[in-house]
């Protein structure tokens, strides 16, 4: 999910009373618009106005807690990150009322690692407005990359190169760049890659790019090509690729299994680059030529698939989830 960078980890030591505002926002994510940006302006719009300011919800990096209110800890980041190791600390676990987490996988390693209990705990997984039905082109097979350069993307574009020697009906777009997150700085070092994609015929850059406009480029994809090298907590990415049938070929790593729930083209990831991308290109050469031979097939799955993302991801059916937590957080803390 979210990037994370090293701060501080004495900022977690003071605590001030927080504003009136439920979703609390830090130094990094205040300008940004990455998934956990997206997740908690979300919430926050769906709340209703009755509990909304009643309870704080803190997304990973801890900075004020007000005591007056029941205090949620929504955690994106890895058990690894130094923003969260003061969870190590018990006293410091208290001071917050449940802990929520995006996925299994990603509870599983805070509880291993940081001893994060499963009684302080729930799992809500992120949530997507589903992508309306829409028909994809046929004139040729588009892919499409649609998250930060250093996921993948190093090995997405050389892959691509020697696809395109074989798939001259190929076409991948790449949405991508740290400006997400208002960290433009650090696309220097993906510049290069970003010129190679610009002078290839079958490759065009986009850049960062309104979440609206990534949904409409997930209309006309055909294929999410996620060579992943970075551990999801979850992928939002690859949630709105499901909802817009797009075919989705990433590693089974982290938790994209979880996200994915079976339904993408998956493979085993290895540490080494160089056989990863094989791997990588010898699957999509799998599916290229499945996309010809079992035409109804991938018909099929894709609309299972979509049915799927959109009735467990949808906020129609994770509002509520937040809803009940968050009333029940509300009673206690009057209760108690």
């Amino acid at each position: 999910m979210a990037e994370t960078m090293k701060l501080d980890a004495e900022k977690n030591e003071g605590f001030s009373v927080a504003g009136d505002k439920s979703i609390s926002d830090d130094e990094l994510s205040k300008n940004a618009n990455g998934g956990t940006e997206m997740m908690k302006r979300g919430l926050y719009e769906r709340l209703d106005d009755d509990i909304k300011d009643e309870v704080q919800i803190i997304c990973s990096r801890v900075r004020n807690v007000d005591t007056h209110r029941p205090v949620i800890l929504w955690n994106h980041d890895l058990f690894g990150d130094p923003e969260v190791q003061h969870l190590k600390d018990e006293e410091k676990k208290k001071r917050f009322d449940k802990q929520v987490f995006v996925s299994n996988w990603q509870f599983y390693g805070f509880h291993l690692a940081l001893g994060v209990s499963y009684d302080e705990s729930i799992v809500l997984k992120n949530a997507i407005v589903p992508i309306e039905k829409h028909q994809k082109p046929d004139d040729k097979i588009n892919f499409i990359y649609h998250t930060t350069p250093h996921r993948g993307l190093e090995l997405l574009v050389p892959c691509f190169e020697a696809l395109a020697q074989t798939h001259k009906n190929i076409h991948l777009d790449v949405y991508s760049s740290f400006d997400a997150y208002g960290w433009g700085q650090r696309d220097e070092p993906y510049k290069p890659l970003f010129k190679k994609i610009e002078d290839h015929p079958q490759m065009t850059y986009h850049g960062y790019q309104p979440n609206e406009v990534v949904r409409e480029a997930l209309k006309k994809a055909h294929i999410f090509a996620y060579p992943n090298i970075w551990q999801e907590t979850s992928c939002i990415a690859a949630m709105e690729a499901m909802s817009a049938g797009c075919l989705i070929i990433a590693p089974e790593y982290s938790a994209l299994p979880e996200t994915l729930a079976n339904f993408g083209f998956t493979y085993q990831w290895v540490t080494d680059n160089n056989l990863h991308a094989r791997t990588f290109v010898n699957v999509v050469d799998n599916v290229l030529s499945g996309m010809e031979n079992h035409k109804q097939f991938l018909e099929n799955r894709l609309m299972f698939q979509k049915m799927y993302a959109d009735e467990h991801y949808s906020w129609d059916s994770r509002l509520p989830q937040w809803d009940a937590l968050i009333r029940s957080l509300i009673t206690k803390k009057k209760t108690s």
